[in-house]
């Protein structure tokens, strides 16, 4: 029992009512309140020991992380306090990325109390953050099963739900927390985000309203309404809600990214490209952020720099066409057009509509690419005995079978990463590992899934045109591809390529031109480009010369194909007609 049952408690106003009066503070968040009323009951006689651990929260409240170690470190809590003294230094050492300390911590928690659903929220999200993804999991399910009613609890596992199953999965766990608790702010941020990300914008902003209201100045909310607004294409309304956040959200990764999307999007692109340098020094191997990068440096004229520093992603097999055209720009621009030339050709070689897997970048990536796969699969091997349950350990063991040729062995990783989260980068790499063992139906059941819960992300839809295509269902590919080429950059040569050639198999030769003039206007040396042209040309019955030059083009730079050859044959027909 407390220290304060006794003399101390029996007082009027006295220590073991501040105490308790403070408590109250700490769940409403009212650290300041809580701080104050914890002094006035040492004052009153509280012994230390009896103080700490909601001193402690009090402070973390705060953010004051200091002062908060200075009363919880020493772990002098007195019985009644412990549980939360406990709980609170785990958070503290987690907030300041002391994992190991976090775990023992929130050990001595657990065996005060294993009941409560706080703390295994609390051990889940540790688990998530120190990698052991499935025992992060487990934590979350136990959290809803202690307490079905916890909003927090149920919040938590709405944002694991939508790792792995998807947007729509997610949606019941919010709602439900809210019809619980219609005020909980991160239940509201959580559902927010997810609506936003399904493009249900007049929905999502509402709750951020809503959130604001209830947390006057929350920078999360903020942050949620400018995505919305960048994504309608009003940036300067996006800049304005990103200054609303007065930059307490500077060092989230995601963040970072998009504020150089705005800079980017306002021409400031020096600006940019500082942002996503600091980016990249923490997400080393981001593709995305490589190409804005080069954009970035490309339009503030920083050609030099921009061969140097991405000098080495050029160099690799699989390099980003955009990121190969925009170095080879830079060369051009410094007046070596001897050097941007084999960049260019590289750039406008046709790729497998844009889905051939690569392998994670990192160690084990440079090992599969440098062909030495069996040291790959040792060093793996050894990574998922040291952490089972990872994401990233299994996603590598699968493209380590990958590469190896052992398509179902490797869908099996990609099956086991994918009880954790399901991006569209894994998407991808199920998909190939179905295609090369001949599952066909397997794979189609992936992607009609994945976009059932994803229905606005683009690799989903490409897929899903992909499968269309091979069907024979030219009306739903191109309704998928257009509306990608609708709600994108319009810079996507392989999408507009792959769309006119689908226009002119449903009859509409006129929209299929223009479709293929703008993919050839990016990428003249593109043959995919070059024969949507051409096959367009010939099913319109003009310019029949400049026609067969496309289609020879085409020809000589990826060999010959029944579409070529059926393109040839309309236009020999042509001429004797």
């Amino acid at each position: 029992m407390s220290s304060l049952a006794g003399p101390l408690g029996a007082q009027d106003g006295g220590a073991a009512a501040l105490i308790g009066e403070a408590r109250e503070a700490i769940r409403r968040g009212d650290g300041i309140d809580a701080e104050a009323k914890l002094a006035k009951a040492l004052k009153a006689g509280a012994p230390r020991e009896a103080v700490a651990a909601y001193m402690g929260e009090a402070l973390l409240t705060e953010d004051d992380r200091d002062a908060a170690r200075a009363w919880l470190e020493a772990g002098q809590f007195d019985e009644e306090s412990a549980f939360a003294g406990w709980r609170a230094l785990g958070r503290l050492e987690q907030a300041e990325g002391n994992l190991p300390q976090a775990g023992r911590a929130f050990d001595k928690a657990l065996a005060i109390d294993r009941e409560s659903a706080d703390l295994w929220i609390e051990i889940g999200r540790l688990r998530y953050a120190g990698g052991e993804h499935a025992l992060a999991i487990d934590a979350a399910e136990q959290a809803v099963a202690l307490d079905p009613r916890d909003v927090a609890a149920l919040t938590f596992r709405g944002q694991l739900i939508r790792d792995r199953y998807g947007l729509m999965a997610a949606l019941p766990w919010f709602e439900t927390a809210l019809t619980l608790d219609p005020r909980d702010g991160p239940a509201l941020l959580e559902y927010a985000a997810t609506l936003g990300e399904l493009n249900r914008a007049s929905e999502a902003v509402a709750l951020t309203r809503r959130v604001l209201e209830i947390q006057p100045g929350e920078p999360r909310a903020y942050y949620i309404q400018a995505v919305i607004a960048a994504r309608a294409g009003d940036y300067g309304l996006a800049r304005a809600l990103m200054n609303r956040t007065r930059n307490k959200l500077e060092d989230v990764p995601a963040v970072m990214l998009f504020d150089a999307v705005l800079d980017l999007a306002e021409g400031n692109a020096g600006a940019a490209a500082e942002e996503l340098e600091l980016f990249l020094e923490r997400r080393p191997t981001n593709d995305r952020a490589k190409m804005l990068l080069a954009r970035a440096l490309y339009l503030d004229g920083q050609y030099r720099y921009l061969t140097r520093r991405l000098g080495p992603e050029v160099e690799e097999p699989g390099a980003d066409p955009y990121v190969l055209t925009t170095v080879a720009r830079a060369w051009e621009a410094l007046g070596r057009r001897d050097l941007a030339a084999p960049l260019l050709d590289r750039a406008a070689a046709p790729r497998q509509a844009g889905f051939s897997v690569e392998p994670e970048q990192g160690a084990i990536g440079v090992m599969l690419a440098g062909d030495h796969p069996a040291e790959a699969e040792r060093i793996v091997d050894g990574y998922r005995r040291a952490l089972p349950g990872n994401y990233t350990n299994e996603l590598l063991a699968g493209d380590v079978d990958l590469v190896l040729g052992r398509p179902r062995e490797a869908e099996k990783h990609y099956a086991a990463a994918a009880e954790i989260r399901m991006p569209a980068s894994l998407l991808k790499r199920r998909f190939q590992a179905f295609a090369l063992a001949g599952d066909m139906a397997e794979a189609q059941a992936l992607v009609e899934s994945y976009v059932s819960q994803n229905p606005t992300d683009r690799t989903g839809l490409r897929l899903a045109a992909l499968l269309a295509l091979a069907e024979g269902d030219g009306t739903r590919a191109r309704a998928l591809l257009d509306y990608l080429a609708t709600t994108g950059t319009g810079r996507d040569v392989q999408l507009l390529s792959d769309l006119a050639l689908v226009e002119v198999r449903l009859g509409d030769s006129v929209a299929a031109r223009a479709r293929a003039r703008a993919a050839y206007r990016l990428q003249r040396a593109n043959p995919v480009a070059a024969q949507a042209l051409g096959v367009a040309l010939t099913a319109l019955r003009q310019q029949r010369q400049q026609a067969a030059a496309l289609l020879d083009k085409t020809r000589l730079l990826m060999g010959d194909s029944p579409l070529l050859a059926e393109a040839r044959l309309r236009l020999a027909d042509q001429a004797q007609g």
